[in-house]
């Protein structure tokens, strides 16, 4: 029987197949920069847009997974509305993080990205790890509502001043008007109304 002899087949580039595994190479942009993006905004305008959204996108990534806790975690009477309804307001703010993580990287800037820099940048209170009651879940919900709608507002007019309609726009169109749709829908739950006979 003939022998057979492998041939190591590589392109004229040089290149193979072989993953190169185990690579850490240099920093090429440091968090809290921006780099030159040719689009009409001055780098100090950026530089603050960046820092302003990078705050309301730490905010924006704790309410989002606190949703999906309240999703898993909710109980009682309420528990197949509340369910859907913590998934739906999940869905949202995953697409909010989306936006405005694209928006600081088109401003030149870095995004936070990963939990344990989120968790030492957000202004949200911790929720604890146990499984808390209903009420509780949905006064911390809105609670941070609040909080990221105070610091949107604040954010959004600042950048109007500086001349970035692109980050107020954001701000307002998608950040607020989703914070406060969804905080409405969580406050009507607090509501203690009579559910069968009127008082």
């Amino acid at each position: 029987m003939p022998t057979r002899t492998h041939t190591k087949h590589t392109h004229s580039d040089g290149g193979n197949a072989q993953p190169l595994t185990g690579q850490r190479g240099r920093t090429v942009q440091d968090f809290g920069t921006v780099v030159q993006i040719p689009i009409g905004l001055d780098e100090k305008v950026r530089l603050e847009s960046t820092q302003n959204l990078n705050q309301v996108l730490a905010d924006t990534m704790m309410l989002r997974d606190f949703y999906k806790k309240c999703h898993w975690q909710v109980s009682g009477p309420s528990f197949y509305q509340l369910h859907l309804l913590f998934d739906k307001h999940f869905g949202e703010q995953v697409e909010l993080t989306d936006e405005i993580a694209e928006r600081i990287q088109a401003l030149g800037g870095v995004t936070l990205a990963v939990a344990h820099d989120v968790a030492e940048h957000t202004r949200v209170e911790r929720p604890p790890i146990h499984r808390e009651e209903v009420p509780d879940m949905l006064s911390r919900l809105l609670d941070t509502h609040e909080l990221i709608l105070k610091e949107a507002r604040e954010y959004a007019a600042a950048a109007s001043k500086a001349g970035d309609d692109g980050t107020n726009d954001l701000l307002v169109s998608d950040v607020i008007r989703t914070n406060e749709a969804q905080a409405w829908f969580i406050a009507e739950h607090l509501v203690d109304l009579p559910l069968v006979k009127a008082d």
